[in-house]
This record gives structure tokens, sequence and C-alpha cells, in this order.
């Protein structure tokens, strides 16, 4: 199997190592628009990567490129997914991407028809959530005879926090203000509703020395699970874990106006506010400290007869043995693991499907597992 990925960040750079040290894996492209840096990275993974400059504004080249391997995946901004899934299918090669903005994903799933023409397997959404965490709530709600309520509540913090915001960038501040921002889907009473991110606090208690944190709305990490349920439960959220009084303090910013589209001139350049924000969240916040990554999936339902409530939970660390971030690898391994899946065959669906609606539980845990993402799984 031979694989590419383009872009060489954070995600990208754990996507390679991962699929380097997979065993069906014979040769990794690391591709990015800077052909050093991804040099740089490959010098660390021994024979099986190569490095390559790779600009997606060159469309052909990124068509050619891609026609050299069995997979690909995208790991840059989710701005460029939509083109890289017409890309792909051209190529016809199966593609993942991170995702991170629903209407990106929507517009990729028209693409569903010629997807499946060419015989290709196009997954929006992979990562932590969306992605690992849907794939897990999706294929446990398959062991009930009937949910009732699924929620999902996943985070990546600071191990150690530090004021005013107690975060760190764990990814692209881009993505950050597009999850606070972007309205969140859910259902509620058993209908579908769109509601504001950043609202609904509640409370959550982990094992010290987490103990009490918050939970609130986000944008994006249900994914496609609110269609693939509606009609089916009474209560399907997500909400973004914190440290306790980020949200307050994060929400006044935003209503001070500092995530808006209007323009500021400095000079001769003109900048949106969201874009200088953004930009001082990259200068002002910390990043690559020891980071931690909380999961908790819950699924009330009938199972044999029975009320049974099924939970999922992880506490995933920074390695220090590798130096990656615990987001780095919560996020980039399920998407290796995923894009593995596609090409050896593991999924047979063809297509434009989000990791939900394809991604087997039991296989996709025992991967993880092999990777020491544990997931603790708890029926009471």
């Amino acid at each position: 199997m031979r694989a590419l990925v383009i872009g060489a960040g954070m995600m990208g750079s754990a996507e390679a190592y991962d699929l380097v040290n997979s065993e069906h894996v014979e040769q990794v492209f690391l591709a990015d628009k800077d052909e050093a840096r991804a040099k740089s990275v490959v010098k660390t993974l021994g024979s099986k990567a190569q490095g390559r400059q790779l600009d997606i504004a060159y469309y052909d080249d990124v068509v050619e490129t891609m026609q050299r391997v069995d997979v690909a995946l995208g790991a840059t901004s989710y701005q460029h997914n939509v083109l890289l899934t017409k890309a792909a299918i051209e190529a016809g090669v199966h593609f993942c991407d991170l995702g991170g903005n629903m209407d990106v994903v929507y517009k990729q799933m028209e693409l569903d028809a010629k997807a499946k023409q060419v015989g290709v397997l196009i997954l929006p959404n992979c990562g932590l959530a969306p992605g690992m965490a849907c794939a897990i709530a999706a294929g446990a709600a398959k062991k009930f005879s009937s949910v009732d309520e699924l929620h999902i509540r996943v985070g990546g913090l600071p191990q150690h926090p530090q004021p005013p915001l107690n975060y760190q960038l764990v990814f692209s501040p881009e993505g950050l203000v597009n999850e606070y921002l972007e309205p969140a889907e859910r259902i509620h009473d058993g209908e579908l509703q769109t509601v504001a991110s950043m609202l609904d606090v509640e409370e959550l208690e982990f094992p010290q020395p987490l103990g009490k944190m918050e939970a609130f709305n986000t944008s994006g990490g249900s994914s496609t699970l609110v269609h693939m349920f509606k009609g089916k439960v009474k209560e399907l959220d997500y909400k973004t874990i914190r440290y306790k009084g980020h949200c307050e303090k994060f929400k006044l910013l935003l209503e001070l106006g500092f995530g808006s589209a209007e323009p500021i001139v400095l000079g001769d350049k003109t900048f949106t506010a969201r874009e200088l924000f953004e930009q001082m969240l990259l200068k002002k916040l910390p990043m690559n400290g020891p980071d931690i990554v909380l999961m908790r999936v819950s699924i009330k339902g009938a199972m044999h007869g029975t009320q049974k409530e099924l939970t999922y939970e992880m506490i995933d660390y920074f390695d220090k043995k590798l130096q990656m971030t615990s987001m780095m690898r919560t996020t980039a391994f399920p998407t290796s693991i995923i894009a593995q899946m596609a090409a050896d065959g593991t999924i047979t669906q063809r297509g434009v499907l989000p990791p939900e609606q394809c991604v087997p539980l039991e296989p996709f845990l025992c991967e993880l597992q092999k990777r020491n993402i544990i997931i603790n799984e708890t029926l009471s």
C-alpha cells in the first residue's frame, strides 16, 4: 500500500509517522507547499517516507501525485477539502481528510455519485471529533435494539493550564474559532435543531487531578450523526470539554467582535477582525506543551429488553517517548487507520461517507489499542 499525506504540519507529520510504522504500508509521500518543511519531517521517519513539494493551487499536479498512491490523506485547511475530493475522484484513489466544517462536508457529499462511479471511497471528517468519537458512537449504537440518547463530549487541553483562557493551541486557531462561531446541530426532544455554539454549559466530573470540567455546544463535532439518528432518538448532542471558566471568557471576546468578518485597514493592508484575532491567538496562546485529550461517549437505550447505558471513555496524555501531543495522536492516528481500512478493503463501501457511516467498531478499537489509544467501555 502506498499513501500520500498532503500537509506537513502537526497532523500531517503524525499521520505520516503512523503510516510509516504500519506493517502493510510500503511507501509514504509527505507533500507540502514548502518542500524543505516536508523533507525535514521525513528525515525522522526512515526510508519508507519521501518528502516532496506540492502546491494545491496547481490542480493537475495534485491529481498526478495522487495517481501514484492507493490512498491520500488531506492534512491542510478544510477550505481545500472539496478540491482535494475532486482530485482524488479524478485520480481514482481513496481519500480521507480531517474535516472541521460541515458546509464543506455537505459539498463533498454532493460528489457521492461520482465517487461511486469510479469506485473510490472519500471519507471526510476523520480525526478525533468529528471522526473517532462519531465512529465509536455510531458503532456502539448498533449494540442496542433502540437508542434514546446519544451524547459526545470531547476536549483537547493543556496538562498545566495557564490563565486567562486555560487553553493551548492543539490545532489551528482557524479551526478553533470556527468551532466556536458556527452553529451546532443537535436532536432535542426528538427534533433536529440548530443552536448557537458556546451555550448550554454543563459540568462534568473526571478523575483527579482533573476534577470538575465544563462542556458546551460547538459546531461540527457530531458530523452527520444528527441526520443518521433523526427520528430514532430523543436526544443527541456534541459538546467540547474545557477547564471551568473558559467558555465565558472566550465568548466575551467573540461578542466584542474579535471573530467578525469586519475589515480593518492597517497601512496599505486590509484584514478582517477574525484574521487578526487568529494571529493574536497564535502569538499569545502556548503551543506544544504536554496536553491531554478527554473523550466520553454515552448511549442510553434498550438492550436485550432492559434499559442500559454504554459509555466509552478515553483520557489520553502527551507521549513523552515520541514527543508527540495527545491531540496529534488522537487525531492523526485514527485518520491513518481509517485510510488504511479504505485501501486494504476492510471498508468495502464506495462513495462519500464520513467514518460514522462505514467504519467497523471492533476492528477500529483494536487498531487504536495497538497504538496505545485506550478506550474504556462501561455498561451499566
